[in-house]
Parts: C-alpha cells; sequence; structure tokens
C-alpha cells in the first residue's frame, strides 16, 4: 500500500496540494508571524502555496489576514517573497 500523502488547503488558491509543496505561516500564541520551514512550530498555521503570484493573491484578498486573524504588514509579505 503506497504512503498517504498529508494534503493541506492553500488559503490564497483554495487548491489542495502536498503539505512539501506548501509554505506554512505561523501566529505564535505571542502574536508574532513566523515563517515555519520545518512544519512544527507552536501556533495556529495557515498554508501557502510556494508561488508568488499566490503570495500576491493572499495580499490582494486578505487570505493569511482572515486566516491567521492578525494584520499581516507589507514587510512580511516581502520576506516570505524573498524566501521563495
Amino acid at each position: 500500500m503506497p504512503k498517504k500523502i498529508p494534503m493541506r488547503r492553500c488559503v490564497a488558491t483554495g487548491e489542495s496540494l502536498p503539505k512539501k509543496e506548501l509554505l506554512r505561516i505561523v501566529r505564535t500564541p505571542e502574536g508574532e508571524l513566523k515563517i515555519d520551514l520545518n512544519g512544527k512550530a507552536n501556533g495556529h498555521g495557515a498554508y501557502l502555496k510556494k508561488d508568488p503570484a499566490a503570495v500576491q493573491t493572499a495580499r490582494k484578498k486578505g487570505s493569511l489576514k482572515n486566516a491567521l486573524g492578525v494584520d499581516i504588514p507589507d514587510s512580511f509579505y516581502d520576506e516570505i517573497l524573498k524566501m521563495l
């Protein structure tokens, strides 16, 4: 039997993709925003497709803000784009 691949939904595009193809953004219990590279950081997470177009869509629609419940500064979106 093949190994099950964990799937997650991108908050910007709505696509269900394998977890490895997505970037996890976390709001920590202290209220900080972090890019979670290993997928295990403590806090409330949301997934974004590793694609600049998806990041721009999330910025325009406010998808990350809605998913995490905090305001996302433009500088944080720039940081995400640099990581891609």
